[in-house]
């Protein structure tokens, strides 16, 4: 191979691309002589050694006749093989393996011409230690070609960074070899990290694994590196905040992999990236049992609301990986729609009939498109989500967070839906804000559905989920862009967190396993501090930017919880999921619980009644009215 630099001149430029393209149309024939070399010095020297190394009875004409043969030979197994056709990379296992095959043929066939002469023309042992000397050659031949092309690919010293590459598992070897056959990579491996034991000293494409992952300051310092690369897909966010703390804390750059599902094929050095919040947040490897995913989901009319937002659009891609007969997904906001079509179809026309226009609060609409459809599982992710407004707005919360569900759950019980997951959220667990207290109610309706029916109606609860519209992360990043203050609520405060796509498998892992009026409540590990997150944005941040607390705002809790009083932690079917009964309630005594003198009134009372909290009457006479509104449900 020639590598051309950038002070080279055209006409330079043009005589190295001829010679190379020369030297590519050649190769298969200076492949072949190198092996026929193989050939030529083997059948030789190994009859002089059967000899005992004396020359007398050497039959110098029969060892040339068997030379030509074996040349002749391997030129046509090997042609016949693809060996000579460029069919396999030079020096690769694939080659390696049919030349073997190759070489042992040839051996077979001088063998037999060998013992058909008697033994006259070479002593009859020959042509099988021949053939592995051959053998021997021709890789040790290969062996050093790649050596030189390995080397001559390196990047160079001055024009690329000296990274540590923490994880020396098949991630680890395939970008190291990547980055060290890329002359252009802006990464150069200089020593691996590794926490197997098994693995300690060993070495992978020239590089030694140097210690475990709490000496990577020391083994970086002592290289040179300013980078660690964590080549571990399958890290978990708790074990990546670990390690990635004090480097990030010594001024290190903490390079990461995608996550497992993620990546495309082999690694490749497009796919590191700096590490983000968001990876020291998520990253929890779902143990996804896709058999059982797919025995509900493969071949059935599945419809999704709010598939334009960002739960409901993950949902769709991830069930879109399982066939099912048709996708139907509905939102009432096209850009939603136009956004979720482009990233399934890489088309965005909006003309297919699986994109359903309309609002939950439409009765009518609602049934009119469940009747149209037919669809046998229905996951609802439609929902009003952000808890201030709500909390100033409840009658928009109960209009499409209450009364909206209703209806998803009529027009589903009236078409014979077969399989149903709401969508809830943490804040449902002793609910204290208008969000949390609506999310309970729906999960109480879907259980009366399931009561009634004897059919998988379901809930799933999970906290906040990064990367969605409004999520902490984006707004902490946009007020770092501006140069600041970053907001945070309360020293203290902590929420659960979660990945879309985590979220989004596990939701529908969910709906594999729920029993009728439970509510699924995905495992997202430990809370976090907000405040952590907040600092450690500011200390990535190029310029100096601060943190202002405001104060919890009315509604939100200090600390999230995801079970309630009551409800117990069993896990029957899914380490990661918590399933727990639900107490159904019908809409009829849900809206009977916020209505006064025929009109809706939405207080904490009403709430707290309709969502099952059984207050005393001294709590209820106590209890501040939050709106009363001339409502529609």
């Amino acid at each position: 191979m020639v590598f051309i630099s950038e002070s080279t001149s055209p006409e330079q430029s043009g005589r190295h691309a001829t010679l190379e393209a020369g030297l590519r149309r050649a190769f298969p024939l200076l492949q072949f002589l190198a092996d026929a070399a193989a050939w030529a010095i083997a059948v030789p020297l190994t009859t002089f050694l059967r000899y005992d190394m004396r020359l007398d009875p050497l039959n110098e004409a029969g060892v040339l006749a068997t030379v030509a043969v074996a040349i002749v030979l391997q030129g046509l197994v090997g042609l016949g093989l693809g060996l000579y056709r460029r069919r396999y990379h030079y020096g690769s296992f694939d080659e390696v393996r049919v030349l073997g095959f190759c070489i042992a043929i040839v051996a077979v066939a001088t063998s037999v011409l060998a013992r058909g002469f008697g033994g006259s023309l070479i002593p009859r042992s020959v042509p099988v230690l021949a053939g592995f000397l051959a053998l021997v050659a021709a890789v040790v031949c290969r062996y050093v070609a790649r050596l030189v092309e390995d080397r001559n690919r390196r990047p160079p010293v001055d024009g690329s960074e000296p990274i540590v590459v923490f994880g020396a598992g098949d991630a680890g070897n395939q970008i190291t070899r990547t980055l060290l056959r890329s002359p252009h990579s802006p990464y150069r491996p200089v020593a691996l990290l590794d926490d197997d034991p098994r693995l300690a000293r060993l070495q992978r494409n020239g590089l030694r694994v140097r210690g475990v992952g709490a000496d990577a300051l020391d083994v970086a310092a002592s290289h040179g590196a300013r980078s660690v690369l964590v080549a571990i897909p399958s890290i978990t966010g708790e074990r990546l905040r670990l390690f990635a703390a004090p480097l990030l804390d010594a001024g290190l750059h903490v390079l990461v992999l995608p996550p497992v599902d993620e990546l495309l094929g082999e690694v490749r050095a497009s796919d590191i990236r700096p590490v983000t919040v968001a990876d020291l947040l998520g990253r929890h490897p779902a143990d996804v049992d896709t058999a059982a995913i797919a025995g509900y989901i493969t071949g059935r009319r599945v419809l999704v609301t709010g598939a334009g937002g960002s739960i409901g659009s993950e949902l769709c891609r991830q069930l879109q990986s399982f066939e099912p007969r048709t996708l139907v997904m509905l939102d009432r906001d096209e850009s939603g729609l136009h956004g979720t079509q482009l990233e399934l179809e890489g088309r965005a026309l909006l003309d297919s009939p699986s994109l359903v226009l309309a609002d939950i609060r439409d009765r009518d609409r609602v049934f009119q498109v469940f009747q149209q459809h037919r669809p046998e599982v229905v996951f609802h992710a439609a929902a009003l989500k952000h808890l201030t407004l709500l909390e100033l707005h409840p009658t928009e919360a109960w209009k499409t967070n209450v009364l909206g569900t209703h209806h998803v759950l009529e027009a589903a019980e009236a078409a014979g839906v077969a399989r149903f997951v709401n969508v809830s959220t943490d804040k449902a667990a002793d609910p204290t804000s208008v969000l949390g207290f609506v999310k309970r109610i729906c999960e109480r309706l879907t259980a009366d559905v399931a009561d009634r029916t004897g059919l998988p109606y379901v809930s799933v609860r999970f906290g906040n989920v990064l990367g969605t519209r409004g999520s902490m992360l984006g707004v902490f990043e946009r007020q770092i862009r501006e140069g600041g203050p970053i907001t945070v609520t309360d020293p203290d405060v902590s929420r659960y967190f979660m990945t879309p796509a985590e979220a989004v498998a596990l939701t529908i892992q969910a709906g594999a396993i729920g029993r009728p009026g439970e509510v699924l409540v995905l495992d997202m590990g430990e809370p976090v501090r907000i405040a952590e997150v907040a600092a450690r944005l500011a200390e990535q941040s190029s310029s100096d930017v601060s943190i202002v607390y405001t104060g919890l705002r009315p509604g939100e809790k200090q600390h999230e919880v995801l079970l309630g009083a009551g409800e117990v932690d069993e896990r029957p079917n899914h380490p990661l999921i918590s399933q727990v009964p639900v107490t159904p309630l019908g809409f009829d005594d849900a809206r009977a619980a916020c209505t006064v003198d025929g009109r809706l009134v939405l207080s904490a009372t009403s709430f707290e009644v309709a969502a099952g909290l059984g207050l005393g009457e001294a709590d209820r006479s106590s209890s501040a009215m939050m709106v009363a509104d001339d409502g529609d449900g």
